[in-house]
């Protein structure tokens, strides 16, 4: 039996998932405990089979030289045309599920799908699903009996399972102790994400997470700890853990408003320029005014975050504060609060100041990282939680793309470097004693 469709079956996958994904927030305030686990091991096992479907669909694009919707080309018959998918059976926690393995006819040399051979016979490849299953949410249980053959054998045991996600942790200390002085960080940008991480605790934990921006426009996830609490004291430590193992004086540090960060960030890079993140600042404003009058005033605070340079943001922002202090003092107190921080991401490159103004990347991970654990409803331990959040943050991370540094933003960061007083880690190598 030969299947036919006008989408691929990896289009029908996501969208099975996109529902699950539905089926677990509504679940969560609206169906049993019971309900949302059944939901999350079937989500786990179309992730699996949407990983495998989206390579055998991929192979058979490379061998035909074209995409899924490329019909027009396949007239040529040089390398034949795709001919329906053939139904492969295998077996998951949740019994016998199918994958669709492309079919070619009508080329000059058969097609044969190596990627289906390796899913019934590589071990390594297994193990490399193994790590992914887990990254997304899923015990070693489920790993277990979601790589079971057809006739019921284990491909992977519980045990080989749990030694392979072993070697996150593994991983995770060796990215936490590495050297960071080989990186020029001209832009650091610091948050954090909280998870359930102790048993029979009912407040979450903070990780504290910062990426560097370079000097040649690589993003870089530089460090990750628990901070049990976003205080003072735990983002002091990771700060100058960081500047133990070499990390330079960055131009910038952006942050949200958490006092304790700030203060931390005042005193290891007293020098460079603080920054508040727009998107937090915006959040806060948006809930101190009715929802009418912020429609009408929010254009001019885009305004301010859009000026041109920092006297003119200046400038606008006090006319702003002159013009409403009387009718909404405490928005305009909030605007005020901190506002010279708001303001200096105005002196950087233009192109750099939509990329730093916020610490959006690290959220957009934080949502990665959070579509994986949401199914876990409490980790087992510290270590369990920091090795998932790791992976899914680093691999995240390895997504990332680069920022415009060219000859013109190299010559801006480095006058404002001078500016500040911060030497760049290559004039303190020379002005170093031989």
């Amino acid at each position: 039996m030969k299947h036919g469709s006008k989408i691929p079956p990896s289009a029908e996958i996501r969208k099975r998932i996109r529902e699950l994904y539905e089926g677990i927030e509504l679940d969560e305030e609206e169906q049993s405990q019971l309900g949302q686990k059944e939901r999350a091991q079937e989500l786990m096992r179309e992730w699996f089979m949407l990983m495998a479907q989206e390579m055998l669909e991929k192979e058979a694009e490379e061998f035909l030289g074209r995409g899924y919707y490329e019909r027009d080309r396949e007239k040529s018959g040089e390398k034949g045309y795709r001919n329906g998918y053939e139904p492969n059976q295998m077996r998951t926690l949740h019994g016998k599920t199918e994958l669709r393995t492309p079919q070619v006819r009508g080329s000059s040399e058969p097609f044969r799908s190596k990627i289906k051979a390796i899913l019934k016979s590589d071990p390594g490849f297994l193990e490399g699903l193994a790590r992914e299953f887990y990254l997304r949410g899923a015990s070693t249980r489920d790993i277990e009996d979601a790589l079971e053959t057809i006739s019921g054998e284990k491909i992977l045991s519980r045990s080989r399972v749990s030694e392979i996600t072993e070697a996150l942790w593994d991983e995770y200390e060796t990215f936490n102790k590495r050297d960071l002085s080989k990186y020029e960080v001209i832009y650091l940008v610091m948050d954090a994400v909280y998870e359930p991480i102790r048993p029979y605790v009912a407040t979450n934990e903070a990780v504290l997470v910062a990426y560097g921006i370079l000097a040649d426009g690589r993003k870089v996830l530089l460090s990750m700890t628990l901070g049990h609490k976003e205080n003072y004291d735990c983002w002091l430590e990771f700060l100058r853990d960081m500047v133990k193992r070499g990390l330079n004086v960055p131009l910038s540090v952006t942050s949200d408003g958490a006092g304790g960060l700030i203060k931390a960030v005042d005193e290891v890079f007293p020098i460079s320029l603080r920054m508040r993140c727009w998107v937090h600042k915006m959040r806060n404003l948006s809930v101190k005014v009715p929802e009418e009058i912020w429609s009408e005033i929010k254009p001019e605070i885009v305004a301010i975050r859009e000026s041109a340079d920092y006297e003119e943001g200046k400038r606008k922002l006090e006319e702003f504060l002159d013009r409403h202090q009387r009718d909404i003092p405490t928005f305009c107190k909030c605007l005020a609060d901190d506002s010279e921080a708001l303001l200096n991401v105005l002196r950087l490159p233009y192109r750099h100041r939509k990329i730093v103004r916020s610490t959006n990347l690290v959220e957009r991970a934080f949502v990665e990282e959070r579509r994986r654990t949401k199914v876990i409803p409490q980790f087992l331990s510290e270590k369990s939680a920091l090795k998932l959040v790791f992976g899914v943050m680093y691999r995240a991370s390895m997504r990332w793309r680069k920022v415009p540094m060219g000859p013109y933003e190299i010559k801006e960061v480095n006058q404002l470097r001078e500016e500040l007083g911060i030497k760049s880690p290559a004039r303190l190598a020379e002005e170093m004693p031989a």
